[in-house]
Order: C-alpha cells, then structure tokens, then sequence
C-alpha cells in the first residue's frame, strides 16, 4: 500500500525520491560538513600553550566563515524547500551538485587555515580556491531557486523571508566573491577578512534586525495611555 503522507512529485517529475527524503539528505549533508570543519582545528607546536593557541588563528577564521557560509545556505535552502510541492529528477541532481559543493568545503577551509601560516604563494593557491568554492555554492543555489521559478514545483503565494534576501543579495555577493577573489592574488589576509565580510551579510538579517529595532523604539516612545485608553486634556 502506498505511502499516503509522501509528498508526491510533480506531474512529468518522474522520480521515485519524495520531497520529504531529499530534505533528509540535504540537513545532512550540510550538517556533517558543518560538524568536518572542526576537524581540523588543533594547535601546533612550538611553543608555550597560549602562543600555540593565538598562532592557529588562520584555521579559527577559516572555521568561522566557512560555519556561516554553510549555515546561511542551510536557512535559504529550507526556505526554499519548504515552498516547494515537490520535486522532479533535474531538481534533484543539482540538488546534489549543491550538496557536493558544500561538503566540499571543509577541505579549502583547512588549506586556508594552513596556508596562512605558509609562503605567499600557498596563501594565494589557497584563497583562491577558496573563494572560487564559496562563489559556486552561492552560483548554485541561485540556479536551484531559479529551477524552481521556472517550474511548477513551488506551492502558490509561498514566499520565504530568508529565501527572498538570498535572491535579492545575489548580484551584491557575486560581484563581492569575484572582487574578492581577485583581491587574494596579491593580499590574500585582507580577502579571508572581505570573505567573513560576506558570510556575515549572508548570515545576519541586518534589515529585519533593523526592522525590529525600529519598532521597539517606537513603541517605547508611545505616551502610556490615560484613564480610559486616552491621554490626559
């Protein structure tokens, strides 16, 4: 007997993996490549503890932007599958070409962690690299949102608030990535810097962030309402 629960693919989709699997599959993926890029955070001697600890610095940045690059798209990526009915075999094979890039990852984090502690030129080879891969992760989800646009695979009126801002940001970050990328070839500490610059603006909602602060400050500034819900003559 069939699975009533299953959410069906669409019409012509063709494919026997139901919305419900593919989600799995992604929350883990991102979630081991998540938990992979603590693997490399160790100290190194010589040394006394404190100076070991302060000179691994490079792999904790690394660590950092490589957490929030991966974590943001987790947040576009749920957003966007939740507005989804279902889900056809072209969307899972870039699905999994997403995938692939994410778990990836971890493996230029731990080049630039090492590298910065290196010559110039494995900065740069390491930089470059690294920020080629955050570039195809953003490429690539902006062509899965774009797939389901085009298709019939997302539910009427759904509209995701962190889907939305990953949309809206995508030229911004784009044109970051690639400046920052070409900046790596002769400063390549100032673009692990630019390249946290970009993860916290993918990561952070500064405009509802903003949005709530505003609201609170204008409800603080309201007088208290008087005796019978009006103010004092």
């Amino acid at each position: 007997m069939a699975d009533e629960s299953a959410t069906p693919s669409p019409p012509g989709g063709g494919s026997t993996l139901t919305k419900s699997r593919m989600e799995a599959i992604s929350d883990g993926v991102m979630a081991f490549a998540m938990t992979l890029l603590v693997v490399d955070l160790a100290v190194r001697p010589p040394g006394s503890p404190l100076h070991q600890f302060l000179r691994s610095w490079p792999s904790y940045l690394a660590y950092l932007i490589s957490f929030l690059t991966i974590g943001g798209a987790w947040i576009a990526h749920s957003g966007l599958t939740d507005s989804l009915e279902g889900v056809d075999r072209i969307f899972l094979r870039l699905n999994l070409v997403f995938l692939m890039l994410i778990a990836f990852l971890p493996f230029p984090t731990s080049l630039v962690g090492d590298a910065l502690r290196e010559t110039a030129g494995a900065e740069r080879v390491a930089t470059v690299v690294y920020g080629t891969t955050l570039l195809a992760i953003r490429l690539m989800f902006i062509v899965l949102s774009g797939y389901t646009r085009h298709t019939d695979l997302r539910q009427t009126g759904s509209a995701d608030a962190d889907m939305q801002e990953a949309t809206k940001n995508f030229r911004y970050v784009v044109v970051g990535y690639l400046i920052t990328i070409a900046v790596s070839l002769l400063f390549p500490v100032v673009a692990v810097v630019l390249y946290l610059v970009i993860a916290l603006y993918l990561f952070v909602p500064f405009r509802a962030v903003a949005q709530e602060l505003t609201g609170r400050r204008a409800n603080s500034a309201r007088p208290p309402a008087g005796p019978g819900g009006g103010g004092s003559a």
